[in-house]
């Protein structure tokens, strides 16, 4: 097949990405061109124009490749194809090729941590038995007990219980997530150069960047005999407590390093060299490190995403991250919802200590949230992040304010979580839901032929339809915000205004704009100039309200 050329608009910044506003699409859930009720390619490329009026520089596709959606596509049966359900390499030549016309640059996720239990190197392990080379691909090992009967290791899956499983001929298979998700073993010189010719092939198609999934994971300790953790909550990846930093079994180890600066060169080998962030579920200078200018270039910031709405709280974790980033030579990266958490519309209302699961299982009415109250803190939410130097994370449906879909029904979930856990934990199937873009439909827009998860009723009101042109939408908030921000936003400096009232973060850009946040229950007082953006109206007397943000030159 002959590649397309497309005009690579990011060459004229090459450095375009260390301020973007970059727009995640999870294509399953955006927009369906052909009406099967799954979200696809075309349908993204229909909606193109939307990212483009919003103001965003960029989007990044979550995985589109062929998988049995075990794990909502991050079970990758080949790499460098589209899944047919979704469309065809010819669709995504045309998605980019229309994205860079409308000035928006493209990034794709890249799942380097494990494979679908049906890709081909897979099956040939399968297939080829004990002591294989085939099986030297992933991680096989014999079971500990008299019989081999027991898991080697007491390491636990993310989605709940062991980390190993059993296949026929009596061996165990490593999978950090689901059973259908083996880990690779990247030790091995062939995983290796196969994911250099990935990285290589959607750079030759014309995208912009990769988002690296649980970019922290790659490596692990194989020496004989391995390590057990000692307690199964020495498995969860958002913490690596007991261990010196970089000594993990298979977490955040030292040694992933050396992949990303492998990768780097590659990515550096391309006019304009291309981008790349980090999933990884480390903190602080940990994380800083796969940020650096010699392997990835940013990593996601998700102590800003779990941090409370509490301005002393919020401000150190700003103040740390900025310092990271710089020490890193980086550019911060900011993010408020993605995929994997429940929308922060909902989040941010949820009282501090709430067990998001037990919520979730409650159908969102234990505690109940307060919709109102939610839509205003995430609006002023938004407005914080887009004040900050640094990129900012955008999570589809978000400039709808868009909230948690609690109560979907048990029988429709899909997340694997629910079912490897016992059906203990709900799950992320309410965050993924479809868009809404009409008030009206049997899917409100999405596609032709219904959703593969139910919309609520209440999605009529949030639509694109409903919101387009609607003063006081959160879609013309954002539409704003990102219009003025390319304006604002000069340099990667922030300093805080001091003496500020209990509950209020406020800042001034070195360009002299100024960002006043107010977390309180109390109207504060502005400081003078103009006031050029609010997330909320002014009170009468013209302080900021509670739960509200302004942008001031």
């Amino acid at each position: 097949m002959i590649v397309r050329t497309t005009p690579d608009l990011s060459s004229k910044d090459p450095n375009w990405w260390r301020q973007a506003v970059i727009y995640q699409v999870y294509p399953r859930s955006f927009s369906d061109a052909d009406g099967d009720g799954l979200g696809d390619i075309r349908g993204v490329t229909q909606r193109l124009s939307h990212l483009a009026a919003l103001g965003v520089d960029a989007l990044w596709l979550s995985p589109f490749y062929p998988s049995e959606l075990a794990d909502g596509g991050y079970d990758v049966a080949d790499y460098r194809d589209v899944d047919p359900r979704l469309g065809s390499l010819d669709d995504f030549d045309e998605m980019v090729a229309e994205a860079h016309r409308l000035g928006l640059k493209v990034i794709v996720d890249l799942v380097p941590n494990h494979t679908s239990h049906q890709h081909v190197w897979f099956q040939e392990a399968l297939a080829a038995g004990p002591g294989s080379a085939a099986r030297e691909r992933y991680v096989f090992r014999d079971g500990r007990g008299e019989h081999g009967e027991l898991p080697p290791t007491d390491w636990q899956s993310v989605f709940g219980g062991s980390a190993w499983q059993r296949v026929p001929d009596g061996q165990w298979y490593l999978h950090l997530f689901a059973p259908q998700q083996p880990d690779l073993n990247w030790a091995h010189d062939e995983v290796r150069a196969d994911f250099r010719t990935t990285l290589r092939f959607w750079c030759d198609r014309g995208v912009d960047g990769f988002r690296v999934d649980v970019a922290h994971a790659l490596t692990k300790d194989l020496a004989e005999p391995l390590r057990d953790l000692g307690a199964p909550e020495l498995s969860r990846e958002e913490t690596l407590p007991d261990f010196a930093p970089g000594t993990h079994p298979f977490y955040d180890r030292d040694d992933v390093h050396e992949i990303y600066r492998d990768w780097r060169t590659i990515l550096d080998s391309y006019t304009p060299p291309r981008m790349a962030v980090a999933e990884a579920w480390v903190y602080g200078a940990r994380r800083a490190l796969y940020a650096r200018p010699d392997e990835l270039g940013q990593a996601f910031n998700f102590e800003y995403l779990k941090a409370r709405w509490d301005a002393a709280e919020l401000r150190q974790v700003i103040t740390g991250s900025l310092e990271d980033a710089r020490l890193a030579g980086a550019s911060a990266t900011w993010v408020l919802s993605n995929h994997d958490v429940v929308r922060h519309a909902s989040r941010l209302v949820l009282p501090p200590g709430t067990d998001e699961n037990a919520w979730l299982l409650s159908g969102g009415h234990a505690p109940a949230v307060d919709l109102e109250r939610g839509r205003r803190r995430a609006r002023a939410a938004t407005l914080l992040m887009l004040a900050l130097p640094g990129s900012s994370y955008v999570y589809q449906g978000e400039e709808l304010g868009l909230p948690e879909v609690a109560d979907l029904p048990l029988e429709v979930l899909q997340d694997p979580i629910w079912q490897q856990t016992g059906r203990v934990r709900k799950g992320r199937d309410g965050c993924r839901v479809p868009l809404p873009w009409t008030t009206d439909g049997p899917s409100y827009g999405f596609g032709p032929g219904g959703a593969w998860l139910p919309q609520p009723a209440s999605f009529a009101s949030y639509a694109v339809q409903a919101q387009d042109g609607t003063e006081g939408s959160d879609l013309e908030l954002y539409r704003a915000a990102l219009k003025l921000r390319r304006k604002l936003i000069d340099g990667e400096d922030l300093t805080w205004l001091e003496d500020t009232p209990p509950g209020v973060l406020a800042f001034t850009r070195n360009d002299g704009w100024r960002c006043v946040a107010n977390l309180s229950d109390t109207p504060v007082a502005l400081p003078s100039g103009e006031v050029l953006l609010t997330s909320a109206p002014l009170e009468a007397d013209g302080r900021l309200g509670p739960d509200s943000t302004a942008w001031l030159a």
